[in-house]
C-alpha cells in the first residue's frame, strides 16, 4: 500500500514540476519580444503563452509518464 502511495506522490510532484516549467517558458517569451508580452499592456497574452505552454508540458509528461497503476 505505501508502495502505491509513494508511486503517486512521485508522480503528481513530476506533473506539477512540469506545468510549473512550462509555465515559466513565459519568461522567455518576455525576454524575446517585451514590447508585446509584458506585465503592463501585454499581460493576457502573457498568462495565455503560459496557460498553453504548461498545458502542453503537461501532455508531454503524461506521454512520458502515464498515470501509475497497480502492478
Amino acid at each position: 500500500m505505501d508502495l502505491i502511495i509513494v508511486n503517486w506522490q512521485k508522480w503528481l510532484k513530476g506533473l506539477i514540476s512540469a506545468v510549473i516549467g512550462g509555465a515559466a517558458n513565459s519568461i522567455t517569451v518576455m525576454i524575446v519580444d517585451p514590447l508585446v508580452f509584458n506585465l503592463q499592456d501585454g499581460a493576457s497574452k502573457l498568462y495565455t503563452v503560459a496557460l498553453v505552454s504548461a498545458i502542453v508540458s503537461a501532455a508531454m509528461y503524461l506521454k512520458q509518464s502515464p498515470l501509475p497503476g497497480r502492478k
